[in-house]
């Protein structure tokens, strides 16, 4: 429904530069896509333009740097715990702020080491609930109490919001920035690098510094609201990836207050599911229940010559998209396993069984996986560092051996 929607003639042929006498439509779904994100998180008011879950992050920093500029503070430092996505740090790096980092203990931040790292110079502490090994932080109204002491903002990161849909909000855990991944948590595409959305909530003191425009509604119509003095400006042409705006707003529809409730259980309930089925099969660290995704370890494989990139290969032979690798780095031979809402119990049976099977075999099979793909294991590393832009570049560059 959300893909015929964003295919509709009304939707996917209108400009940008239209009048907004004409577009009356387009800018409605916007407003109350914003309000709906806005409910969602606990937040006051949402931008809708940023690009990707990282250009939210850009975004929210710039927002909390222009709060502290108007109250006379320069704050230079952005705290992070280490388990932090990397595009915390990215995202800080780029705008020239110093990067903290803490330690966490048990797999959840240590709050004596956060006390003993904010300060004066706090511009924010981000930090992802549940965080990246899919363990809840239990203790956030504390983090929050000794951010908001040090003046700091406390920024959410919502790469992990579906897994707490309906059951609590970044609001309620006294958070003053929150992005959302429209292209993770509400049904928009995401693959081979966009497109993508990432709008940003926040509390009504930030509110004046989101950026131009904003969709506002008088009584009789809807407008681009341009008039707001304080605003850090544009941070992307236009108003956002409309088209990605246009599903998530009827995901959010059709799914409803029942519906967005459902999926942080069934979210929670399949990662579960999966771990339970995996003991002894693979090391988790850390006890207790998980939230929407767990990170297990291939470490006990390495006596074999096995190590979690080749598990990872192999079950691409069995149909399976590997999943993300390495990280948290603060597991060793990290394999994060996320099976999401949507996935059937057959298909979660049939991944623990490729892995059941995986563990068993001859060391050589995994090493030289996959086996039944065009391509088998390229240099990624170089892959990385000059990748094939073009097809010219192509023609030019010497063959390389895979």
């Amino acid at each position: 429904y959300a893909e015929e929607l964003a295919a509709l003639p009304t939707v996917a042929r209108i400009h940008p530069d239209q009048d907004e006498s004409t577009v009356q439509g387009a800018l409605q779904i916007m407003y109350e896509l914003q309000g709906a994100l806005a409910a969602i998180a606990g937040m006051d008011a949402v931008t809708l333009q940023p690009a990707a879950g990282a250009h939210g992050e850009f975004t929210g920093l710039l927002l909390a740097k222009a709060y502290h500029r108007d109250r006379g503070e320069e704050r230079t430092q952005v705290v992070l715990p280490d388990t932090a996505h990397g595009t915390n740090f990215a995202s800080a790096g780029m705008l020239g702020f110093d990067i903290v980092e803490i330690a966490s203990t048990e797999g959840r931040v240590d709050l004596k080491a956060l006390e003993a790292a904010v300060g004066d110079k706090t511009l924010a502490f981000m930090l992802t609930n549940p965080n990246t090994l899919g363990i809840f932080e239990e203790h956030v109204l504390d983090i929050a109490d000794i951010v908001h002491d040090a003046g700091g903002l406390l920024y959410y990161d919502g790469a992990n919001l579906n897994a707490i849909l309906g059951r609590t909000s970044p609001g309620r855990m006294n958070f003053d920035i929150v992005h959302f991944n429209l292209h993770k948590t509400f049904t928009t595409p995401h693959g081979g690098g966009g497109p993508g959305a990432g709008p940003v909530g926040v509390r009504a003191p930030l509110a004046p510094y989101l950026p131009v425009p904003i969709v506002a509604f008088d009584g009789s119509a809807y407008h681009l609201d341009y008039e707001r003095p304080r605003s850090i400006g544009k941070v992307r042409a236009w108003y956002g990836n409309f088209a990605l705006l246009v599903r998530a707003y009827a995901y959010v529809l059709r799914q409803g207050g029942d519906g967005l409730r459902a999926v942080s259980d069934r979210a929670v309930l399949n990662a579960n599911y999966v771990r339970h089925r995996l003991k002894g099969i693979l090391d988790v660290p850390y006890g207790g229940l998980r939230k929407h995704e767990f990170v297990a370890s291939a470490a006990s494989l390495t006596t074999k010559g096995v190590r979690t990139v080749d598990v990872a290969k192999r079950l691409m032979d069995f149909g399976v998209h590997p999943p993300t690798v390495y990280f948290p780095h603060l597991v060793e031979e990290a394999l994060m396993i996320e099976p999401t809402e949507t996935e059937t119990k057959d298909a979660l049976d049939g991944f623990v069984d490729a892995l059941v099977r995986i563990v068993k075999e001859d060391p050589e099979i995994l090493r030289t996986a996959p086996h039944n793909t065009a391509v088998a294991r390229v240099d990624e590393v170089l892959a990385a560092r000059e990748p094939i832009l073009s097809w010219r570049f192509a023609q030019t560059r010497k063959p390389v051996s895979l």
